[in-house]
């Protein structure tokens, strides 16, 4: 299946400043996508290209094959969006605000009846549906703007810092309902929050000063690209030895407790079976050998570090 969302050269110039640099990006169907970066890095940016709010300066997004730009109502109308700040109508009330909505987006009557009980029913929203937007709490408000983004049945939803301003119960709830979206639709959600991202993506976009540092799988689903070894046997040999096994990509010979401890980073998943046999064939003592999951800080402060060398 060709993935959802296609970004190619993504540029965006907002007069002399360079907000997005030539971003390329491939969402598949059905997977949550999570843009990493600090505040100013593009972020945003890209949402808003994606969601028709912008035209790039340069380069093209089609979602499900259609072109932003040149096909904008038919891309917008398989596009669900919740922006960082979402503008609510607080006179309405839940049901009134849906109801609303859903018409903008031009749901037929029956359509709109059932679209609207539908996104209540997901959202949790049946004990406010009566009551006015005002008197909602944070978390309450944001579960409503979910339940517009999720009207005429969206293939993606786009999330904007969907945490933002909530308390810790909030958030908890907030990363569930993220969760059971995932399979039946594409997310793409963004965060300046590493452990936001951590708990809800299954892939991670590092992003800095508009440009696209990386793309890192964060469910690896047992195909880990890192592992940790304990081996018995001289440092130096054991590092060469490894590092002539096909697959991997870097040795490191890691501090802890206990000597002959070491970090290996593969280009696949399946390259434990290779370290083993070759420690084994080279007469080392394979002690132990164990999946190391992706550190996402560390790799975030790995990948933005080299990022700002790279931009000086």
């Amino acid at each position: 299946m060709p993935p959802l969302i296609v970004a190619e050269q993504l540029t965006k110039w907002y007069g002399s400043r360079l907000a997005v640099d030539r971003v390329s990006l491939e969402v598949e169907a059905g997977e949550v996508m999570g843009l990493l970066g600090p505040n100013g890095s593009g972020k945003t940016t890209i949402l808003r290209i994606l969601t028709g709010y912008l035209h790039p300066t340069a380069g093209t997004v089609r979602v499900a094959g259609l072109d932003v730009v040149t096909d904008s109502r038919a891309a917008r109308a398989r596009v669900g969006y919740v922006p960082e700040d979402v503008p609510l109508y607080e006179w309405m009330r839940v049901r009134e605000f849906l109801a609303f909505m859903a018409r903008l987006k031009g749901l037929a009557r029956g359509d709109l009846s059932r679209g609207v009980a539908a996104a209540i029913e997901r959202l949790e929203l049946g004990n406010v549906r009566d009551l006015l937007i005002a008197k909602l709490s944070r978390g309450y408000r944001q579960r409503v703007a979910i339940a517009q983004a999720l009207l005429g049945d969206p293939a993606v939803l786009v999330l904007d810092e969907p945490t933002n301003g909530l308390d810790p119960r909030q958030i908890i709830e907030m990363r569930a309902h993220i969760r059971a979206l995932a399979g039946e639709r594409t997310v793409l959600v963004t965060s300046h929050i590493l452990g936001e991202i951590e708990r809800v993506a299954d892939r991670v976009a590092v992003l800095l000063a508009g440009r696209l540092l990386g793309v890192h799988r964060l469910q690896a689903d047992g195909l880990d690209r890192r592992l940790h070894l304990r081996v018995r046997g001289p440092a130096d040999a054991v590092r060469a030895r490894l590092e002539r096994v096909a697959g991997v990509r870097a040795v490191t010979i890691e501090t802890g407790p206990g000597p002959g401890r070491y970090l290996v980073e593969t280009e696949t998943g399946e390259v434990a079976d290779r370290v083993a046999a070759a420690l084994v064939e080279g007469g080392f003592g394979l002690l132990e050998l164990t999946p190391a999951p992706l550190d996402l800080e560390s790799l975030f402060l790995q990948l933005t570090g080299e990022g700002r060398e790279a931009v000086r």
